[in-house]
């Protein structure tokens, strides 16, 4: 039994992040499938429930706060009922939103699932329809958030960036976050989401072995093939703690800021049903333990295993600190 691992989970707790990125009302609308319809081949769909859920940089804040540690969301929403939605479902999972900022004309990130049930254990997803905007923010919201984020360095241990591309993550407001947070000796984590040159200084990137292909233009397969590209990665960003390349269920291969690599494999895990999440779960996790002290490579693996609780599940989830220990309690990976 990973001892060290189990020993780390309470030290996730207590941690002050401040997750700044493009904030997501994730909304499921489920119904049972009856018949098809007259009108085309499509399952017609008695409605069941509605559900929302914090997504894209609420998800990693939602995350943090699940494992014991408090979360200052900063994000952009709109002057409409989706942000007004949003603001609710952060305040129940107890995330601070006093930075949440309204921007007039721009519509709330929504990303709106249809779910079938089908008999199955889960429902089944048919189809996804997006609302958003991918224009940058404006000038006068970089300088605010810059203004908050300024306002409470003191008071925080990491900042976590979660990026989706959808315009609040400019050059500039990257550039003079990263200034402050080595000003103020700050940790500063990022999920790039295939976007890796923007986050160059940073301590922490992570992408997944897709985004590594893309970024790279190259085939990777082996572990080795995957050692060699974190390292190329961390070398051409500079991060001064490493480099994660997540890999699914092969796990995790990092590089550390000496250039040493590491292959942390992922535990078993026979019933995935949605691996929608489990990118934000990880960057959390990473960043929590970081923040705690651990090494990259025991970050990287603890977050592996939270990212298996999460693909057993529909839509984005947050493990507790309960869930993650019998996890990696009963689900030792392999040597």
């Amino acid at each position: 039994m990973p001892d060290h691992l189990l020993n780390l989970i309470p030290k996730l707790a207590g941690q002050r992040v401040i997750v700044l990125g493009d904030v997501i009302l994730d909304e499921y609308l489920i119904g049972r499938a009856t018949r098809l319809s007259r009108e085309a081949p499509v399952p017609v769909l008695e409605f069941e429930e509605r559900r929302l859920i914090p997504g894209g940089a609420a998800n990693p804040a939602a995350n943090i706060v699940s494992l014991g540690s408090s979360a200052l969301q900063m994000g952009i929403i709109g002057a409409d009922a989706e942000g007004e939605s949003l603001r609710h479902v952060l305040q129940t999972r107890q995330i601070d939103i006093h930075a949440l900022l309204v921007e007039d004309g721009r519509p709330t990130t929504v990303k709106t699932r249809i779910m079938a049930h089908m008999g199955l254990r889960f429902p089944q997803q048919v189809a996804r329809l997006d609302k958003l905007e991918r224009e940058p923010i404006n000038p006068h919201l970089e300088r605010t958030l810059i203004r908050l984020l300024s306002d409470h360095l003191a008071q925080t241990d990491a900042l976590l960036f979660s990026d989706y591309h959808v315009g609040m993550l400019t050059p500039a407001l990257i550039a003079q976050a990263l200034e402050l947070a080595r000003t103020n000796d700050l940790l500063i984590t990022s999920d790039a989401q295939g976007e890796l040159d923007k986050y160059a200084g940073f301590s922490v990137v992570k992408c997944n072995a897709d985004e590594a292909r893309e970024d790279l233009r190259r085939d990777l397969r082996s572990d080795d093939d995957f050692a060699s590209a974190a390292r190329e990665l961390r070398q051409r960003l500079q991060l001064t703690v490493g480099m994660v390349i997540t890999r699914g269920a092969d796990g995790a291969t990092i590089a550390n800021a000496d250039d040493s690599t590491a292959h942390c494999p992922s535990p078993a895990i026979t019933d995935v049903y949605d691996t929608v999440g489990a990118g934000d779960t990880a960057i959390a996790v990473i960043t929590l333990a970081l923040a705690a002290g651990a090494s990259l490579a025991d970050a990287a693996m603890l977050a592996n295993y939270a990212s298996g609780l999460v693909v057993r599940r529909v839509g984005n989830y947050a493990p507790t600190p309960d869930e993650l220990a019998q996890a990696v309690g009963i689900n030792p990976t392999p040597n």
